[in-house]
């Protein structure tokens, strides 16, 4: 019972980013918005998510798994309220910003007390490979809620949503949750708002396309790395990364994060653009990505039989044919076999690395562990779409037919050049993992 509501919560706070993407036209209309503004609201929620996980590891290292984890819970609990309720853009902005806060929070803390929960290491491998799908699970869901929202109630329901599940994670998660023995971890004050500005303004610089701000963040982030190598106690243990089989752990993570975004977005653009399908019917078309959700069971079978490396290489090859599938993009059928092989390759992606990235950790490196895949995890939709958008439409101003058909190509194209940096992960995590596992 402890973990389906670690779980609930682990899929309320992805489902929270892709719930208000549909609706952004209603919003847009009613508070008079322009696309930046909109831009700016949309990526609101990842950029202090994403840029505060490291943080919100440690937190939960130094004063308690249980307790970072219920305090997020409740912030994004009150910001998602707040928002639904929210009088104008500017309070609606900041409670966005908020819910990513809380996010950030809650998500590291939340891995560190799934290991706790399960101390014997094949109940603990079999609880991370059906963690591993969760995040996957989180954004389908969220995809499919918010065409439903935007078919059939305001845009708030976007934000009340996540306010309820919330409230009951903090209600049920206090009676069952189990305290988690608090570390010596001291806060690395500097590397946190180093990590943090380089994380946001890299991500904030990516999306609206100000390459002097993306560069500032790179530099920022450039300066958090070199601190961790000089103090004592540092924010991010750099042990954790460059360990080879975390590594390539996290690299898979991070590629499978971009496909899935990346895949969501261009097919979504398509489906109404090319298409003409109203939001309704653009959800219900990615139906099947609702695969992943069993996905998590079975990869804990295939782990055990066949060892971490072999079930990452095959869910990274498997990813890359359907991401070739998924890049004839003006094939009906092979798109759908595309959306039929990629949650069943995201899942077994997702599973092995998310074991991999988290075996060995030392108890006091669990929650900044815990943070650093979900950075991976957050960073790769970021980074992905940034880089996959700029290809497809640099890709469609090079027919000469333009309008649909240049769009159709250039989508198609950003999908199809995925296909051999999976292949790359696979190689990467054939070499860096061992050959035999017990």
């Amino acid at each position: 019972m402890a973990f389906a509501v670690l779980g609930g919560a682990q899929v309320t706070l992805v489902a929270a980013i892709t719930l208000l993407t549909v609706p952004l036209p209603a919003i847009q209309r009613e508070f008079g918005l322009g696309q930046g503004d909109l831009a700016l609201l949309s990526s609101a929620y990842g950029l202090t998510f994403g840029g505060l996980l490291l943080l919100g590891g440690r937190l939960a290292d130094r004063w308690g798994a249980r307790e970072v984890f219920l305090a997020g819970m409740a912030l994004l609990a009150a910001a998602s309220a707040v928002g639904g309720l929210a009088p104008g853009h500017a309070v609606l902005l900041a409670a966005r910003f908020a819910q990513g806060v809380g996010a950030a929070m809650a998500a590291p803390a939340a891995v560190s007390l799934v290991t706790r929960l399960r101390p014997d290491v094949r109940e603990r491998e079999r609880a991370l490979a059906v963690w591993g799908t969760l995040s996957a699970t989180g954004a389908v869901a969220g995809s499919l809620l918010s065409g439903l929202v935007a078919a059939v109630a305001s845009w708030r329901w976007s934000f009340l949503l996540p306010a309820a599940a919330g409230v009951v994670a903090v209600a049920v998660g206090a009676l069952l949750l189990p305290s988690v023995p608090r570390t010596a971890a001291r806060l690395d004050l500097p590397g946190a708002l180093l990590a943090t500005a380089g994380l946001v303004a890299f991500a904030y610089g990516l999306l609206q396309g100000a390459m002097v701000v993306t560069a500032a963040g790179l530099l920022l982030m450039c300066g958090f790395v070199a601190l961790q190598t000089r103090t004592p106690r540092p924010l991010l243990p750099l042990r954790l990364v460059a360990h080879r089989r975390r590594g390539a752990a996290l690299l898979v993570v991070f590629v499978t994060a971009a496909a899935s975004a990346a895949t969501t977005f261009l097919l979504s653009l398509h489906l109404q653009q090319g298409r003409g399908l109203s939001p309704i019917l653009t959800s219900l078309a990615f139906l099947p990505f609702l695969l992943v959700v069993v996905m998590g069971p079975v990869s804990g079978r295939l782990l055990r039989r066949f060892g971490v490396r072999r079930v990452l290489v095959a869910g990274s090859v498997l990813a890359a044919v359907s991401m070739a599938l998924l890049g004839d993009i003006g094939a009906g059928g092979s798109v759908l076999a595309g959306l039929l092989v990629f949650p069943v390759a995201s899942g077994l992606a997702f599973s092995g690395a998310t074991v991999a990235a988290l075996d060995d950790v030392p108890a006091e490196d669990a929650g900044v562990a815990g943070g650093l895949v979900n950075t991976a995890m957050e960073a790769g939709p970021t980074v992905g779409l940034a880089v996959l958008v700029a290809l497809a439409a640099a890709r469609a101003g090079h027919v000469p037919a333009g309008g649909t058909r240049a769009m159709t190509e250039g989508y198609g194209f950003a999908l199809t050049v995925m296909a051999p940096v999976f292949l790359l992960a696979a190689a990467t995590v054939a070499v860096a993992l061992p050959r035999f596992e017990e």
